[in-house]
Formats: structure tokens, C-alpha cells, sequence
């Protein structure tokens, strides 16, 4: 098992990944110029990315910050380089770095089995061995939806709450202990157990670990308190509706901000994120955290030999992504839910990083990372960038065209199945409990099942089993719901899985 990196040994780490020295600086007013250029005429021919901002970082300088559109168009609130955008799975290294903090200072031990530090409360006896370098580089071949699903779906929980769901924790035989797979659960099981032992929100952890050192005050896992401070938030959206996108009707907040996925940032605060990762903890020429600690959240902990678009990717760190962009190396992670895109990279041997924040990610979320590329490419001085860049945004424009009618099609056929109902809506009508998933309601509004799960809220469309509906909680994430029971009115109903009996 390969072990992150003690505070004695960093140093090394340090001079492992340590980059030869930049290159001549490029021209800056010109990378603003193309770049710009470049963003305002992707925009304009995909039209269905309300708002995009960007971040590029060379060296220790900050050379490019700029937002383009809209960050909501309920609001028509215009983007900038302060407006806060939600970052998604990309949250996931700003936690393993909090946690590998506390491990330099020798607060906890990222390999030590669990049980030897907490007694792993709640976890069943036979998991002792998993580590909490095991979850946050998601090998530990551990899962637990319910866990996973209210933290970042529904929001029906509190600490009590997962914390007794500690219990449910499953072993994957198709991915054992020592297997990638990636998931949301690693770092949700990390805090969850981190906080029963400690009583520090996520949230907390990560804010006095990491953002308060480096300064990113304009970052944070809590909506209310941005919103407080007057901040512009954007709103995810969804392109696919014929006639423009559309606000997503599931939008986070406080209680689906969770450790995998739970931040919103700046442009202005992610250049200050990968400035300290290009340079190992110096930020504006001081050192915030110990030599060697950042570094070691970039070594490979599992191997992981897939591609995702362009990019290769060979390993996963402590909350990085361990690829290749080309020849180069380009540590990474992004995120996606419900209409937002972040894209978050850096190449340690030419130290440049790029940050792409987009608000829609079901027909052009692509766009984050064409617009990454374009800067590296930029960098690197390919000689037909502007030719094959105009070629890679007619290609996203097909696949917006192809993603839009294959919707609408699947809608239609949709909408034109019979009700596999056998009683009125209004016998259907109650609360539904399950010990795991937590509470399922279902209302009638003019006619139609509405069915809420937390914060989540959707119309029921008709299904193809007896006694069956469709419903998306999520968008674009249709779950079936099979109601079950004799008489007037059923008595349980079986989703994701589960069964939820009536109360």
C-alpha cells in the first residue's frame, strides 16, 4: 500500500514533483485577448452556457481572471471575476488537503485502519482496516448510498442521523479493497467519522485547514452565509429545451453541501488554489503550508487507467486526478451536478493551471474543458489553435444538436405511455419511510402525482409496470417507484432499491 507522505518525509515529495524552471513568460495581454475572443465566440455559437468564468495561473502570477454571461437568468445577475460559482466533485481536494494537514501535525494517521484511531463508531467491525487514505483515494472498496444520497441529494439528514448510517456500510465484491472506484462515499464515510469524533462539520474542517490560510475568503460550503454577504451565486441550468436553457429545478443549498461535492468559489479565490498547488504551498511568495505536504496530495494512492475525453488519466492522489493532457502531465479534477460544471487542472512541469466554471452541464458542460485546453494549447503555441478550436466547437454544437432531439424524442415517448395506475392519484397520496433513504411524500397538485424527497421535488410520469410511475428527483437521473399493497390505497413503495413503508 503505497503511504502519503509523513511531514519528515514531504521534503522528498517536494523534490519528486518539483518542475524545471518556467519558461520565458508568455505574452500576457495576449493570452487575455484570444482567450477572450475565443470564450465570447464558443458562447455565442453553443448558446446554451448561460455564464462561464476562467482562472489561468503561471507560476506565482495570476494572469488571467474574466466571468462572460449570466450567473442565473431567473436573475439576469451579469458574471465577474467575484461571482461564485459551484464547483462540485472538484471540492474533493480541498478536503483530502484539510485531512492530510491534520495528519503532518500528527492529529490523525491517513494509513493507520480506522479503528486504531476512532474505533471506527458505527462501521461494521469487519471494515477496521480501511484508512482514511483508503476513502480519499477510493480504493477502499467500501460504499454506502444511503449516506451519499442525503448529503448530496435529498438533504434529510444530521449528524445523528449519519452517523447511525455508518451501519450500513457495504463491501463491492466487483470492486474489493485495493480497487479504484470512484464515488462520493470515501469522503463522506472520512468526515462523517471525522466529525463523531470531533465535532467539526466538514464544512468547519475545510474552511480552517485550508481556506483561512490561503486567504479564499470569497469560498465556502455554506449558500446562506454567501448570500448573506450579498454574493452573487450562480444557478445551475439545463440546456436541452429547444427554446434556450433553463433554470434546473433541483439547486443546491446548505444541507446538500457535502464533502465530495460542497463548495462555491471565484475565479479570483481558484487562482489562489492552483497558484499553492504549482508551488507546493507558497502563495504571493510565503509559505502556508509545510514543503512537501501539498505535494503529496498529488502522488498516485491507486492506479486508475481510463481516458476522459482528451485526457488520459493513470492515478488518483488525495483528491486529484494523476493524467496526462498530451505529453504533459496535468494533475486535475472536475465536478458536475444538476447543471454545473467546474473544471480544475494544472501542469507542474510547465507550471501553468487553468479554472473553467460553467452553468449548465447537460448538452455543453464540454465547454469547461474546450476552453482549458485552448489555454494550454495557447500556451504550448500550436500552430492551427484558432482552426482546430472553431472545428472542436462545431463538433459541440453537433453533439448539443444530438443531445437536444434525443431528449425531446425521449420525452414524447415518454409523455405518450397509458397510467400503469390502478387507483385515483389521491389514494396514492402520504409519507413513505425507509430507515436507509429517509422520507418519500406524495402529493397531488391539478391532477398530477408530485412526489418530494428532501429537497427534492418532481411531477410522476407514467412508467411501464403495473402500479408504476417515473419520477426525476434528479434531472436527466429518471428513477422508477413501484407501489405495492392491496386494498384502497397502497402501503409501501419500492425506490432505488428500498423499500418505503407508510406511515
Amino acid at each position: 500500500m503505497v503511504r502519503p507522505l509523513r511531514l519528515a518525509a514531504l521534503a522528498v515529495a517536494a523534490v519528486m514533483l518539483a518542475a524545471p524552471p518556467a519558461v520565458a513568460a508568455p505574452d500576457v495581454v495576449r493570452l487575455r485577448s484570444d482567450a477572450d475572443a475565443f470564450i465570447r465566440r464558443a458562447m455565442d455559437r453553443i448558446g446554451v452556457v448561460p455564464g462561464l468564468a476562467i482562472a489561468v495561473v503561471d507560476g506565482d502570477e495570476t494572469v488571467m481572471t474574466a466571468g462572460y454571461g449570466v450567473a442565473d437568468l431567473a436573475t439576469g445577475a451579469p458574471v465577474d471575476a467575484d461571482t461564485r460559482f459551484y464547483i462540485a466533485s472538484s471540492t474533493k481536494s480541498f478536503t483530502a488537503l484539510a485531512i492530510a494537514a491534520m495528519d503532518a501535525r500528527g492529529e490523525i494517521d491517513l494509513v493507520s485502519p480506522l479503528s486504531t484511531w476512532s474505533g471506527a463508531p458505527g462501521l461494521p467491525a469487519d471494515l477496521g482496516r480501511v484508512s482514511l487514505s483508503d476513502l480519499l483515494s477510493h480504493r477502499s472498496g467500501l460504499d454506502n448510498s444511503p449516506i451519499s444520497y442525503r448529503a448530496a441529494f435529498s438533504g434529510d439528514h444530521t449528524p445523528e442521523v449519519m452517523q447511525r448510517l455508518l451501519a450500513a456500510t457495504v463491501t463491492l465484491d466487483d470492486t474489493p479493497y485495493g480497487t479504484f472506484r470512484y464515488s462520493n462515499a470515501g469522503y463522506n464515510l472520512a468526515t462523517t467519522l471525522l466529525e463523531a469524533r470531533d465535532g467539526r462539520d466538514w464544512r468547519l474542517l475545510v474552511r480552517d485547514e485550508v481556506l483561512n490560510p490561503l486567504g479564499m475568503a470569497d469560498t465556502t460550503g455554506w449558500l446562506s452565509e454567501a448570500r448573506a454577504e450579498g454574493a452573487v451565486i450562480t444557478a445551475g441550468h439545463l440546456g436541452y429545451p429547444a427554446d434556450g436553457p433553463v433554470r434546473s429545478p433541483l439547486q443546491k443549498v446548505d444541507a446538500t453541501m457535502q464533502s465530495a461535492g460542497g463548495l462555491v468559489s471565484t475565479p479570483g479565490d481558484m487562482a489562489r488554489w492552483l497558484e499553492v498547488q504549482i508551488n507546493d504551498g507558497v502563495l504571493d511568495g510565503r509559505r502556508v503550508f509545510p514543503e512537501g505536504l501539498v505535494a503529496s496530495t498529488h502522488q498516485p494512492l491507486a492506479a486508475n487507467e481510463t481516458t476522459f475525453g482528451p485526457y488520459t488519466r493513470e492515478s488518483y492522489g488525495l483528491g486529484w486526478q494523476i493524467g496526462r493532457y498530451g505529453d504533459d502531465v496535468l494533475i486535475h479534477h472536475f465536478g458536475n451536478f444538476s447543471g454545473s460544471r467546474a473544471h480544475v487542472s494544472f501542469m507542474p512541469a510547465r507550471r501553468i493551471g487553468v479554472v473553467v466554471m460553467v452553468n449548465e452541464d447537460v448538452l455543453a458542460g464540454g465547454l469547461a474543458d474546450l476552453v482549458a485546453n485552448y489555454v494550454y494549447d495557447w500556451r504550448a503555441a500550436r500552430p492551427d489553435l484558432e482552426a482546430f478550436y472553431d472545428a472542436a466547437v462545431g463538433e459541440l454544437v453537433d453533439r448539443r444538436d444530438r443531445g437536444r432531439a434525443a431528449i425531446a424524442r425521449q420525452q414524447a415517448e415518454r409523455a405518450a405511455r397509458p397510467s400503469m395506475l390502478a387507483r385515483p392519484v389521491a389514494a396514492y397520496v402520504g409519507t413513505y419511510e425507509s430507515p436507509l433513504l429517509g422520507t418519500v411524500r406524495i402529493a397531488e397538485r391539478d391532477g398530477a402525482m408530485v412526489v418530494s424527497m428532501g429537497v427534492m421535488e418532481a411531477v410522476a410520469e407514467s412508467f411501464t409496470q403495473p402500479e408504476s410511475v417515473r419520477v426525476e428527483l434528479a434531472p436527466m437521473q429518471g428513477q422508477s417507484i413501484q407501489f405495492g399493497g392491496d386494498g384502497d390505497a397502497p402501503d409501501r413503495l419500492v425506490m432505488m432499491g428500498e423499500t418505503f413503508l407508510r406511515r
